[in-house]
């Protein structure tokens, strides 16, 4: 980033500033913390709800499926279970009266269907263990009965007997079915009363979150308007010009830290009012005072500096030529090119002014200003022949009049960089440096093409002013 403009100095040390700022966010919290703190209650409220409802959501969905997988599956198997011992009872006394032997293997199939079904029962929940476990005993002691009786030359007592074990399983199926139901009922009910229990509960919470949100918004607006209130008359009374005017938000929050910003601005403009900066209207660079300021404060610090001033050469011609509107446009260009390259490879600390129509100036430090000045030549011999028309670049030169109103030919516009340092100490004040400057570029100029002239002169004088040249 290019630093057009000196920061004023605020004479606070970091690490005094950073503790201040420390102990504020600690006893007074921000308008981001506030209102963090006002989402983190809703948000601790819907986790509430949303742990309630899940748990709620996992019992129902146990529930359902202890019915639907459990309950209903008993209750059909019972059912079948009934119909399937009233028919191996009725093969089995078709077998007796019709003395059919073709009837048995359809006894003993209907016997092993109802063993399944117990089986069936028993792989369903551990609650019908006993059950099923007499179930499945008098169904064997039904089937050693079957076999007693089929043993004996008449059926003597058979129907007592088969009847009494019959009523027995019927009976032991009732009550595994009658367990199922209860089990459905009793499972039905209590989602019932987990679905109330669960409105109610979120009921409550979200009443309760409503009237946090309420009372925590109103209170964090109007401390909010209150601020930008005080803060929108400081912008008036500053718009007017009064530097002078300090804001009396005194909040540690960031409408607080706005305020504190507001009155350094004051005391910054108020500098910049006393100090008349001016700003070249065409490029918005820094103008001659901010230069001139910029140039003494670097020669006072004694670092080694380059001042780059440059110029463009046959640049009035043009402007004679294709109209001022045109020249305006590559002074704008040539403005752009520098600001580009000196953001692309110098740093904060270097400076660009606009010292006024063609000229240019910018510092920087001396292990740079080779590769800036090279960037800039070649940048702009890129550019400028954009602005002439076809026929005049064919020629390599346009036809206009000298300063002293004779017609000649003008090559095509080239750059010229003059390069000050102060690294042989010759540089002892501000005027020093621009007579350096002039020197150099008025040998740059008698020249061919873009080119940068470097300042190679001691403090004692002797040696050629004239450097090395990039082009």
């Amino acid at each position: 980033m290019v630093r057009y403009r000196m920061k004023a100095h605020t004479g606070i040390q970091p690490g005094i500033h950073s503790s201040k700022k420390f102990i504020s966010a600690a006893f007074h919290p921000g308008i981001v913390t506030k209102i963090s703190l006002g989402y983190f209650s809703l948000a601790v409220l819907i986790i509430m709800i949303s742990i309630s409802t899940f748990s709620s959501l996992k019992r129902l969905d146990e529930m359902h499926a202890g019915i639907i997988q459990i309950d209903d599956q008993v209750i059909e198997v019972t059912e079948k279970m009934t119909d399937t011992l009233l028919q191996q009872e009725l093969y089995a006394r078709r077998y007796f009266i019709l003395n059919s032997p073709e009837l048995l293997p359809v006894f003993w199939e209907k016997s092993r269907e109802f063993d399944r079904m117990v089986e069936k029962i028993r792989a369903f929940s551990a609650e019908y263990t006993l059950s099923v476990e007499s179930i499945a005993s008098v169904h064997k002691e039904f089937n050693a009965l079957f076999l007693t009786m089929s043993s004996l030359p008449q059926m003597q007592g058979y129907d007592k007997r088969i009847d009494q074990k019959l009523d027995t399983l019927i009976l032991l199926i009732k009550d595994v079915y009658t367990g199922a139901r209860n089990s459905q009922h009793q499972k039905i009910h209590m989602t019932k009363q987990i679905v109330t229990r669960e409105f109610l509960f979120a009921g409550i919470l979200c009443g309760v979150g409503i009237i946090l949100s309420i009372i925590g918004s109103m209170l964090i607006s109007r401390n909010i308007t209150r601020s930008v209130n005080r803060l929108k008359h400081a912008t008036e009374e500053i718009s007017e010009g009064k530097f002078n005017y300090l804001s009396d938000v005194t909040k540690g929050d960031e409408l607080g830290g706005l305020s504190d910003a507001f009155t350094e601005m004051t005391k910054r403009l108020k500098q910049l009012e006393e100090q008349h900066i001016d700003t070249n209207p065409l490029t918005r660079l820094p103008g001659g005072s901010a230069i001139e300021k910029e140039i003494r404060l670097r020669i006072a610090s004694g670092a080694p500096t380059a001042f780059c001033f440059v110029d463009l050469d046959n640049f009035k011609a043009f402007n004679d030529r294709y109209s001022y509107a045109m020249g305006s446009e590559v002074i704008k260009s040539t403005a752009h090119i520098i600001q580009e390259t000196v953001a692309e490879a110098g740093t904060h600390e270097d400076f660009i002014g606009h010292i006024g129509g063609d000229d240019f100036v910018f510092i920087t430090s001396l292990d740079r200003y080779g590769q800036l000045c090279d960037a800039v030549i070649k940048k702009f011999d890129k550019m400028i022949p954009g602005f002439y028309e076809s026929e005049d670049l064919s020629r390599g030169y346009i036809v206009s009049r000298n300063r002293q109103g004779q017609e000649m030919r003008f090559p095509v516009m080239t750059v010229s960089i003059a390069v000050v340092t102060n690294v042989h100490g010759a540089i002892r004040d501000y005027f020093r440096v621009g007579e350096i400057a002039a020197d150099l570029k008025e040998y740059a100029k008698s020249l061919q093409g873009s080119i940068c002239v470097v300042d190679r002169r001691e403090a004692r004088g002797g040696e050629s002013p004239h450097g090395h040249t990039f082009n």
